[in-house]
């Protein structure tokens, strides 16, 4: 355990980097061995507005990291945050709390919000625009978005306490599991049903982009499942039943032009088919 936290207190960007990389490209090869949906898309085209959004989020990223450095090491130094507040225990406890407190609040409480709150739905409705969802799909998050999603790991941090080894292998495992569970990918379903009591998995995720309410509100989960279960948010359908995208853009000129995309916040909320956001 000793070895994996001097690992992540001294990552280097650039193999934080290379895990964002390899992900991509390890799920993209799944994908065209078996995939879940045989899409009828170009995919080069699809995959490189998903990778400029990826791009815009690294940027965003690391423009920001000094307050989440800064707000990470004065919650260690003060032993400020619900970690420090806990008895002494094993490292490896230490860990899973941290994660599961991390996933919580900075991941599971900011997908909620961007759901509820209407001026932070119109920045996370480009996420649900795809109508193509594979492993690209992961960090398709509009540049306003992922200043919201920093913000929001900073309040985490704050309110957990964890040192910065902790965040980055929080950030590390976020990375490599959104792409998981984003993947177009078939997994045998009782094995998916398995990981699904413990991890977000592929067919759990799915439903959260099917088109329409209430599935769209449900299964905010990041890494852990455990999250939408307590709170009642978990849902299920079966695949052949999921259409992606957003039922208020739905039209190709709407959802797969970088554009239009872009614009999609500052643009005149649309009325989806049963709900208002």
């Amino acid at each position: 355990m000793e070895t994996i936290i001097h690992y992540f207190e001294n990552i280097q960007p650039s193999h934080r980097a290379l895990i964002l990389a390899g992900g991509i490209a390890f799920f993209w090869l799944l994908e065209s061995v078996k995939p879940m949906f045989a899409f009828e898309y170009k995919k080069w085209n699809h995959a490189g507005i998903n990778i400029f959004f990826t791009v815009t989020t690294m940027i965003v990223n690391f423009v920001m990291a000094f307050i989440l450095l800064r707000t990470a090491d004065w919650a260690t130094q003060n032993d400020f945050g619900l970690l420090n507040a806990l008895p002494k225990m094993p490292i490896w406890l230490y860990t899973l709390i941290g994660l599961l407190l991390l996933d919580l609040i900075g991941a599971y409480f900011a997908h909620l919000t961007e759901h509820k709150i209407k001026v932070l739905w119109r920045f996370h409705l480009i996420h649900h625009t795809d109508t193509w969802i594979d492993t690209t799909s992961a960090n398709r998050h509009h540049p306003g978005e992922s200043v919201i999603r920093f913000l929001f790991t900073t309040l985490g941090v704050l309110a957990v306490g964890t040192p910065m080894w902790l965040v980055f292998m929080y950030q590390s495992m976020s990375v490599v599991f959104s792409q998981f569970n984003h993947a177009n990918i078939a997994i045998p379903k009782k094995l998916d049903k398995i990981l699904s009591y413990f991890v977000v998995s592929p067919d759990m995720h799915k439903v959260h982009h099917h088109y329409m309410l209430p599935h769209t509100d449900s299964n905010y989960g990041n890494i852990f499942s455990v999250w939408d279960r307590f709170f009642g948010t978990y849902s299920y359908l079966e695949k052949d039943e999921i259409v992606y995208g957003v039922d208020t853009h739905m039209e190709t000129h709407e959802h797969n032009s970088l554009k239009n995309l872009l614009k999609i916040p500052f643009q005149k909320p649309k009325q989806p088919k049963n709900k208002k956001h």
